[in-house]
């Protein structure tokens, strides 16, 4: 099945909203195995919007909308589509039902009522977020048509809940996918590494760029769920043990979640005490539900006196090496520590940029240390001098930062 997305609106193209809707279901379908071949944007002008559509349904199996469902005047995408597809628009009760519970307690507008008017005879996709619902059917000539509202906090649960089902349900599929989470090694290293394993087309191992991380997606395609499993385990294994312990999970989806996880599994307790990250590690840990079981306090201790009045951080060390040195980022760790009364301390002090690079210090250059009360680790992200955002290097700190908390947990070389 070949597929087309058109996403629906005039803000779209005078760039005031950006479109997420597109990567979204695009990833969807590439998981349920379904080629994509056309993307395209379009304002809210019937003309042009009615030349979109045919011209989509002339090329493409599956056309997908985003937007143009809600009350108002301008959203004009099941008028036009029923038009172009010879489908009439009738009343649905159980959808103009939804609506009123949804508004319950305000005023409705006579105009909220046009969203429960659906193509005749589709399938209605229910909203749970909000008042449009989606809608599917197949086309005199066998096209078929999705559509799908706006808002990406409505559009993700209804592609979840009822369009991907809705599509594997008539392709009489069941689709079972794996990420394989890697941290430690760039999209490009990983697939050279895992080349001779991607060639199948059932399963598929596909390599994805995440910041500062990256993961592997393995996914089979069976008649049952369990023939797909069955299909799509085996590769799984046989990636992560070629990538070894680079990769941090198969079931977290983030290096935070998995650190958060397995300190509580085993009673321990995480503090922090950062400089150049801002008190992002602390913001990345404190966003898991449960993490207050595990995180005893977050410091960040941007200037040296700070660092000496609450880490204390001699005056002296931070004179002779400077704040950002592997003894400062030691000192920080093991002061956090015992300021926290925790099991493990993590100190962050490095050169964010844009400004503040030296020849012997580059911007870039962050030292993180791990502190366990008997030993402390202390990994180097070397500075190159090429124009990174102030964000990524963050980003890529606390990464690192978790990373190695991870590798201790699991018994492996912080160090790697």
């Amino acid at each position: 099945m070949n597929a087309e997305i058109i996403s629906v609106g005039t803000e779209l193209l005078l760039g005031n909203t950006v479109n997420t809707d597109t990567t979204i279901i695009a990833r969807e379908l590439s998981r349920l195995g379904i080629n994509l071949l056309f993307t395209g944007t379009v304002g809210d002008n019937p003309a042009r919007l009615d030349f979109t559509i045919r011209q989509a349904l002339s090329r493409s199996d599956l056309v997908i909308t985003t937007g143009g469902l809600g009350p108002t005047g301008d959203d004009l995408t099941k008028e036009t589509i029923a038009k172009a597809a010879g489908k009439k628009l009738v009343f649905h009760e159980e959808s103009f039902r939804r609506i009123q519970e949804h508004l319950a307690g305000r005023e409705m507008a006579e105009s909220e009522k046009k969203q429960a008017y659906l193509p005749e005879g589709c399938t209605v996709l229910k909203n749970n977020v909000g008042t449009a619902p989606g809608c599917a059917f197949e086309t005199d000539a066998g096209k078929l048509v999705m559509m799908f509202p706006g808002p990406p906090s409505e559009l993700i649960p209804m592609l979840r809940d009822y369009g991907a089902p809705y599509l594997l349900k008539r392709e009489n599929a069941a689709i079972v996918s794996k990420n394989i989470h890697v941290f430690g090694l760039g999209e490009s290293r990983v697939a050279e590494l895992i080349a001779d394993l991607t060639e199948g087309s059932n399963p598929t191992a596909a390599t994805y760029a995440k910041e500062c991380e990256m993961f592997v997606r393995v996914t089979a395609r069976a008649a049952t769920e369990q023939e797909a499993e069955a299909l799509c385990q085996p590769l799984a294994d046989k990636i992560t043990a070629r990538l070894g312990d680079v990769v941090y999970s198969t079931q977290a989806d983030s290096l935070e979640e998995l650190v958060v996880r397995e300190l509580s599994a085993r009673g321990l307790k995480l503090a922090t005490a950062e400089s150049c990250t801002g008190g992002l590690l602390a913001k990345r840990i404190t966003d898991i539900p449960g993490s207050s079981d595990v995180f005893e306090m977050g410091a960040v201790t941007y200037a040296n006196r700070i660092k000496t009045m609450v880490l204390d951080v001699p005056e002296d060390m931070l004179e002779r090496h400077g704040a950002v040195s592997e003894e400062v980022a030691r000192a920080m760790a093991e002061g956090i520590r015992r300021k926290a009364g925790s099991d493990l301390g993590i100190g962050i002090t490095g050169i964010a940029g844009p400004g503040g690079g030296t020849p012997e210090k580059p911007v870039g250059l962050v030292y993180i240390a791990l502190s366990d009360g008997k030993e402390t680790y202390v990994r180097r992200m070397s500075g190159t001098g090429r124009p990174r955002s102030r964000e990524y290097q963050r980003t890529a700190a606390s990464s690192n930062a978790l990373d190695m908390v991870r590798r201790w947990l699991e018994g492996k070389p912080v160090l790697p």
